[in-house]
C-alpha cells in the first residue's frame, strides 16, 4: 500500500478510501496516516510529497462518495436482497423494521461517531442504508464524521514524518490483537444471531420467507 501511495499520490489515497467506505476494510486509516507523512516530506521513498490540506481533502472526498454508494446499496438494495439471502447472512425483514426504527431514533450520532471506530467504520454507510436513515441526514453527519477523522489521521501523519515507519512497527503487534478480538466479537454476534432466528422461527414458521411464499404458506394451512 505505502508503494502505491508514494507513486500514485492522491488517486491512490482517493480510491482505497472510497473502497473502505463502501464496505471492504482495506486499511484506508493507514492509507490516509501514510499520505500525511507523505505530505511532510520528510520520507525517503517520497519523490514528490503531498500537501497536507489536499491530502485531508481528498480522504473526505473519498470517504463521502464510498459513503453514499454503501448507503445506497443498503438503502435500495436492503429488503430485495433479504428476501433473496436473508437466511443466509441470518437477516430477516423484522430486523430491517427493528434497524429502521433505530436509526430514526439515533441515526445521527451512530453515523457520526462511528466514524472514529476502525474497521466497524467501513459497515457504517450500508447500515444507515439498511435503517433507511434520511439521504439528508446521512451526508451531513458523514461529512463532519470524515473531516474530522481524516484530518486527524493525516496530521498524525505529517508529526510523525520520517518517524512512520518506526511507530507503525510498534502498533503492529496491538493492531494484531484488535483484530483477533473483533473476529472474536463477530463469531459471537453471529452465534447470538442464530439462537434469536432459531427463537422468531420457532414461534413463527415463515418468519424470513419472502411475502408471497408466507402468504401462500399461511392458506395451506388454513384450508388443510
Amino acid at each position: 500500500m505505502e508503494h502505491i501511495l508514494a507513486t500514485w499520490g492522491y488517486l491512490a489515497l482517493f480510491g482505497i478510501v472510497l473502497v473502505s467506505a463502501i464496505g471492504i476494510p482495506v486499511g484506508s486509516e493507514i492509507a490516509t496516516g501514510y499520505a500525511g507523512a507523505l505530505a511532510s516530506g520528510q520520507l525517503t521513498s517520497s519523490h514528490d510529497h503531498l500537501a497536507l490540506g489536499a491530502v485531508i481533502a481528498v480522504a473526505v472526498a473519498g470517504e463521502l462518495v464510498g459513503s453514499v454508494v454503501g448507503y445506497s446499496i443498503g438503502r435500495f438494495g436492503g429488503r430485495p436482497l433479504v428476501d433473496r439471502v436473508g437466511k443466509y447472512v441470518l437477516l430477516t425483514h423484522r430486523d430491517l423494521d427493528r434497524a429502521e426504527a433505530w436509526f430514526a431514533r439515533r441515526g445521527e450520532p451512530f453515523v457520526l461517531f462511528g466514524r472514529f471506530i476502525p474497521l466497524l467504520r467501513s459497515f457504517v454507510s450500508l447500515a444507515a442504508g439498511l435503517g433507511e436513515m434520511t439521504i439528508g441526514k446521512f451526508v451531513t453527519f458523514t461529512v463532519v464524521g470524515c473531516a474530522v477523522w481524516c484530518g486527524v489521521l493525516a496530521g498524525i501523519g505529517y508529526s510523525l514524518g520520517a518517524s512512520w515507519h518506526h511507530v507503525i512497527d510498534d502498533f503492529s503487534y496491538a493492531g494484531y490483537v484488535l483484530a483477533a478480538l473483533f473476529v472474536l466479537a463477530v463469531l459471537g454476534l453471529l452465534l447470538h444471531r442464530v439462537s434469536v432466528l432459531r427463537t422468531e422461527r420457532a414461534g413463527h414458521p415463515f418468519q424470513g420467507l419472502p411475502a408471497g411464499e408466507q402468504a401462500g404458506g399461511r392458506q395451506d394451512d388454513l384450508q388443510g
